[in-house]
């Protein structure tokens, strides 16, 4: 009884004191059955499947957070990616489809609805490139609807016609939103190594091997990981690591507690836990700040990768243990716009660009929600992408690009993004050209470590 009763004082400060909550439940949903030659019944079957099957995602979930007392931030729906039911529908259908996703999350009351997506990482059928003709215009003329293009795997190497193509849709994306800080780029990302089962956007979309419904939850906790920490200043960092596993399979338990209630009331299968360490702009609720309480005096400076590899790794054996179907990402998020820490690491000229690029060799995910100057070319930020890809093919892990290059804007600068999204300081990019490299197009092969079999 003793036992039960700290657990539950646990809980409670958890939630009210150090910033636990699940960050989404998303429900994935397959739209394989709504191909049609005519569009406007792809339309009206789109509709109609997404609003039958989350029609109560929303009230489901609120009323879960209320009777167990842990808030759940975003209501998500992800769903198979667009391109695959495009067929030789037109980009101006595509665009028209979007605006439709686009009416579905907000009759459902969701935050986001992601799968405005395709999978290129080998070659682009007509499907895949009426979406990629389509994204710059649908990101501007849609608010919850997001949108990624997977571009390699360590299986077939990185598809660099589609990584040169990337670079001018991203860069027609700012220019449409500009006046709202470019903020369409913030919903869209390029992925090497994509999972089929994210729940965590703007990169969710519902895959191939998964079924027709399914729940799947994404937590969140650096603020009860950093808290758990500060209890501890003088321990060594084999008990760091104790620390953050033993806090993150608290954090786990919690999470698929609730996930496994909104799906049963929903009647749908529960899917996947996502372990991700997700940081926010409240405060004490920041992944480089957990970095710092492990010993930097700043993120960014030497050790850094150090101290998030670690963290990484206590982070999934601690939410491995807690359940048995770990999935999605599962890591650490490093989003700059979205963590106090990291945006101070810039200001302070601890963190570069250049760091952040080392740092996701070793954490969850790659480069995300950085703000670059507004005058960045189509080349290099095609280039970036090559780089995050590569770094994801060689080492067998999910790596990807959310960067906003905010028009009108140089470095130095800061832009709000607002909400969720935050604020980022502007960062410049290397001055020297990589356009040869990108104009030659064609693919890099996959790696020696694709032959596994």
């Amino acid at each position: 009884m003793a036992v039960a009763f700290t657990e539950i004082q646990e809980t409670i400060r958890m939630v009210q004191m150090e910033s636990l909550d699940i960050r989404t439940v998303t429900m994935g949903i397959s739209l394989r059955d709504c191909a049609d030659s005519d569009f406007k019944k792809v339309q009206e079957n789109v509709y109609n499947k997404i609003t039958t099957y989350a029609a109560n995602l929303k009230p489901v979930a609120e009323q879960v957070e209320k009777e167990y007392g842990i808030p759940i931030i975003n209501k998500r729906i992800s769903i198979t990616p667009i391109a695959e039911i495009l067929g030789n529908h037109t980009p101006k259908e595509a665009v028209e489809l979007a605006k439709t996703l686009d009416q579905a999350a907000k009759k459902v009351g969701v935050d986001f609805i992601g799968g405005f997506s395709a999978l290129v990482h080998k070659g682009i059928t007509k499907g895949d490139q009426t979406l990629l003709d389509a994204l710059p215009e649908a990101l501007s003329v849609t608010e919850r609807v997001c949108a990624s293009v997977s571009i390699g795997t360590t299986r077939t190497g990185i598809n660099m016609d589609a990584v040169k193509q990337l670079g001018t849709i991203i860069k027609e994306t700012a220019e449409n939103t500009k006046d709202n800080s470019s903020i369409g780029c913030a919903k869209f990302v390029a992925f090497c190594n994509p999972v089929e089962d994210n729940p965590f956007m703007a990169g969710a979309f519902h895959g191939a091997g998964e079924g027709e419904a399914v729940l799947s939850v994404g937590v969140s906790g650096p603020g009860v990981v950093l808290n758990a920490l500060k209890r501890y200043p003088d321990v060594d960092l084999g008990e760091v690591s104790d620390i953050i596993k033993k806090t993150a399979f608290k954090i786990t338990r919690a999470g698929e507690l609730l996930g496994r209630e909104v799906a049963k009331r929903l009647d749908v299968p529960f899917g996947i836990m996502d372990l991700s360490l997700a940081p926010t702009n409240a405060m004490n609720d920041s992944v480089a700040e957990i970095l710092e309480e492990i010993g930097l005096e700043r993120v960014g400076t030497h050790g850094t990768i150090a101290a998030l590899a670690l963290m990484n790794d206590a982070v999934k054996k601690g939410g491995a243990m807690a359940s048995s179907y770990v999935g999605g990402l599962s890591g650490a998020f490093i989003p700059v716009s979205e963590d106090n820490g990291m945006i101070k690491g810039i200001e302070d000229n601890s963190l570069t660009l250049s760091k952040l690029e080392a740092m996701t060799c070793v954490c969850s995910v790659g480069l995300d929600m950085i703000a670059l100057t507004g005058d960045v070319s189509p080349e290099t930020l095609s280039a970036i992408i090559a780089d995050e890809a590569a770094i994801g093919m060689i080492n067998k892990k999910t790596t990807a690009v959310r960067v906003i290059p905010v028009i009108g804007k140089t470095e130095g600068d800061t832009v709000e993004f607002g909400g969720l999204l935050g604020r980022a300081p502007v960062m410049g990019v290397n001055p020297f050209s990589s356009a040869k490299m990108i104009q030659r197009g064609g693919r890099i092969p996959a790696p020696l470590q694709a032959l596994i079999n």
